[in-house]
């Protein structure tokens, strides 16, 4: 059955099928039929725009939102564009060999009308080795500003719709157009694959259906994914109506990356509650076993380009600026800001810490100044226009309190500014706070690390010995991806006004000592935790994660985004059904065993009992005198006898064989002599304990066996008490001739002689 969260994206996408074309001869180590996949007919094309590369040159496919590119049109309407060099993506394939080729997917910050498009992307192509994706206004407006911007965004940052006339519910067409928007960047980097040595590396929210469009046509990809936002708790990531689409198609994924360990935590929270996965750690790799794969995950956060930091704090402009700030703020203590104008920057709750400081710390008047830097809003918005007008209003408010003609406490930048003068405000600065109520990681503390270390130049102008130590405060919230690795830090609850306004005094009497301490922790890791490290770090997990692909048989299930592939063993081989058939109708004599919980009956079944169909299907095969039909559950007989009554000549092992009949008239049979029973009055009144404080659990007494089931209470704390009811029950049970085992959902306790019987839910 189709589901709601519209799984059949062939209803999604216009009414059009999926286009499957690719640029190869023929589809590319694509699973057609169960055995080992031959080589493809690569295309062999000589276009001189062509993305191939030579078979020895490695190649990795960076996928994401924005390509990171300059673009700018003139008056007469021409494109012009330029690498930006401070963007994330382009410092990335520093962290690469030379040899390999970077190729970059990802839409343009500018609308291309539709006669320019082939002619733009053949110049990016063979000037950037970029390869635009084309979005239609309307549907950039609906996949960014919408869906991205409006529904994962919030809800990715701990904040939930909670009012029906703000337009913060789930809009169905809003993801369509995600969808949408996520095919047809998984079209562009199918142009970019020539080989299956090509690595794909995806990133962040706004792609996070690609793995799935992308496994789908081809079943054996190298995928990473990295995602740069926080991963919100389960009971919050839960409220998304598409959660199990979203989860299934990153599991398509080889790797996933994540900036914390709490974010990470978060998503296996999800993957176990959601969609009851398991993960476990072998060697300090935490892994996800998803049909047959294995998902590995990767917890290490962005790092920041510490030569190209350099470079600009070197340039002539800059260390003027340096000066220029210096001078301006000489005498008093500079703080420094840098955020995104967005409501979980914090901006507002910072200042009103200012504005506390000030009121309780009468002598830091006319010492202590907050230049707040506001990088432009990403979105506009009802929230982020209210997010401003409180800004400025807070930021006139402390000024006109504490200021005076020749002194503001606060001063807003909220224009763009160069990147060099950005830079030379963090050399300059004393302190630098960063109060995110939630970010993702934050590179403001990294980079003002960095500056704050300073060079020659800037020693030399203020007169400063070249082996002058370095000194650096930084006050960081709790909420974000950098502050556990910023172990120098003041952490701060940036929702307690009082917290903030403390580590703020604090930050105004450290000793220079401690100051230089600091700064040397800080700059030890910022410096070897680059971006060229983290990205190094990834690519080598990835090719980890990928390196059994082809020694495994691969088949794949499911439609639209519940589409998955299972991987198995080599020597397995898929039932043919032809083949089945051929022999059963050939067999002379025929036994069939039939589980009952799970393949007779859903698992989920409120109604354990068969349905008519089922007796009825039963009633058929038991009437084939060819056929000996049994049912093997580990059920009580008198249950299974109640239900399969209907059914003379079935036969029945009950309890996992532990008693056999044969057919209806037929007596039941065991093989065991009949267990003691003081066993029972010793675990019964355990359970009843575990029973009465887990909820959800219950105990099934059996003829040869106790069962404690937890299926349907809390994962998490019904795993818990199980491991401890087995250790409470072995320890009571140490002297009786019984055995303690855990399955699937369940405790069983048995006797001993029975231990070698199917344990099973």
């Amino acid at each position: 059955m189709v589901s709601k969260s519209y799984s059949n994206l062939l209803d999604m996408t216009s009414g059009d099928g999926f286009d499957f074309r690719q640029p190869f001869k023929s589809l590319p180590r694509v699973v057609t039929s169960p055995g080992f996949i031959s080589d493809p007919d690569w295309d062999t094309r000589s276009d001189g725009d062509s993305v191939g590369s030579a078979s020895s040159t490695e190649k990795k496919i960076i996928v994401a939102n924005f390509l990171p590119l300059n673009c700018t049109r003139d008056e007469a309407g021409q494109l012009s564009f330029s690498l930006d060099d401070d963007a994330l993506l382009m410092q990335l394939k520093h962290g690469f060999s030379n040899e390999t080729d970077v190729v970059y997917v990802g839409s343009l910050k500018v609308q291309v009308d539709p006669s320019e498009q082939d002619q733009v992307a053949q110049k990016l192509l063979r000037e950037y080795r970029c390869i635009p994706t084309f979005l239609p206004s309307d549907l950039q407006q609906q996949f960014y500003h919408g869906f991205c911007k409006q529904q994962l965004w919030p809800l990715f940052h701990y904040m939930l719709p909670i009012c029906l006339d703000k337009g913060e519910l789930f809009d169905r067409n809003l993801f369509q157009a995600y969808v949408r928007a996520n095919k047809l960047f998984a079209d562009k980097v199918m142009e970019a694959i020539n080989t299956d040595d090509d690595y794909v590396w995806v990133h962040d929210y706004h792609l996070m259906l690609l793995p799935t469009f992308l496994r789908k046509r081809l079943h054996r990809i190298k995928l990473g994914f990295f995602l740069h936002s926080p991963f919100p708790s389960s009971e919050i990531y839960r409220t998304l109506p598409v959660r199990d689409e979203i989860l299934k198609s990153l599991l398509n994924a080889d790797l996933i990356g994540f900036q914390t360990f709490d974010y990470a935590r978060h998503f296996l929270s999800c993957c176990s509650r959601l969609l009851g996965l398991h993960y476990e750690s072998k060697r300090g790799y935490i892994g996800i076993e998803y049909f047959g794969r294995t998902v590995s995950l990767k917890i290490l956060s962005v790092g920041v380009h510490v030569g190209r930091l350099e470079s600009v704090l070197k340039l002539p402009a800059t260390v003027s600026k340096v000066q220029e700030i210096e001078q301006r703020y000489k005498g008093k203590m500079l703080m420094l800001g840098v955020d995104d104008m967005d409501i979980f920057k914090g901006i507002s709750l910072k200042l009103l810490g200012l504005e506390l400081l000030l009121e309780r710390n009468p002598k830091l008047r006319e010492k202590v100044v907050l230049v707040q830097i506001i990088n432009p809003a990403r979105s506009m918005g009802k929230d982020v226009q209210e997010a401003i007008t409180e800004t400025v209003s807070v930021a006139e408010r402390i000024n006109r309190k504490y200021g005076s003609s020749g002194y503001k406490p606060v001063v807003l930048i909220d224009h763009c500014i160069p990147f060099s003068e950005k830079i030379a405000f963090y050399a300059a600065s004393d302190c630098c706070i960063v109060n995110a109520v939630r970010d993702g990681m934050n590179l403001v503390p990294y980079e003002y690390t960095v500056c704050r270390q300073g060079n020659n130049e800037i020693d030399r102008l203020r007169g400063l010995d070249k082996d002058t130590s370095h000194t650096s405060t930084l006050i960081v919230s709790e909420f974000v991806g950098c502050s556990p690795s910023l172990s120098g830090a003041f952490r701060v609850n940036p929702w307690s006004v009082d917290d903030v306004a403390d580590t703020l005094c604090q930050a105004t009497d450290l000793t220079e000592s401690e100051k230089q301490l600091r700064h040397e922790k800080h700059y030890r890791y910022v410096s070897t935790h680059d971006v060229a490290y983290w990205a190094h770090s990834f690519a080598q997990d990835l090719e980890r994660a990928c390196k059994d692909h082809y020694s495994r048989r691969c088949w794949a299930i499911g439609f639209g985004l519940n589409f998955r592939v299972i991987a198995l063993s080599p020597g397995f081989r898929k039932l043919s059904s032809e083949h089945f058939v051929s022999c059963y109708n050939k067999a002379s004599r025929r036994a069939i065993f039939l589980d009952y919980d799970g393949t007779l009956v859903p698992q989920s079944s409120i109604n354990k009992a068969p349905s008519a169909e089922v007796v009825s299907i039963l009633n058929t095969l038991c009437n084939d005198p060819k056929n000996n039909v049994f049912i093997v559950s580990g059920r009580g007989r008198d249950s299974l006898d109640e239900w399969f009554s209907p059914c003379e000549k079935l036969g029945i092992a009950a309890e996992h064989g532990y008693f056999v009949r044969w057919s209806k008239e037929a007596e039941w049979e065991s093989s065991y002599p009949s267990p003691q029973r003081e066993w029972k009055h010793i675990a019964e009144p355990v359970m009843q304990v575990y029973t009465e404080t887990t909820d959800g659990s219950s105990i099934e007494p059996k003829e040869s066996a106790l069962v404690w089931h937890y299926l349907d209470a809390d994962h998490d704390f019904g795993s818990c008490q199980a491991k401890e009811l087995q250790d409470h029950l072995e320890r009571v049970l140490s002297n009786e001739p019984v055995v303690v085992k855990c399955g699937h959902y369940i405790v069983e306790v048995k006797p001993e002689l029975a231990k070698g019987l199917l344990l099973t839910s």
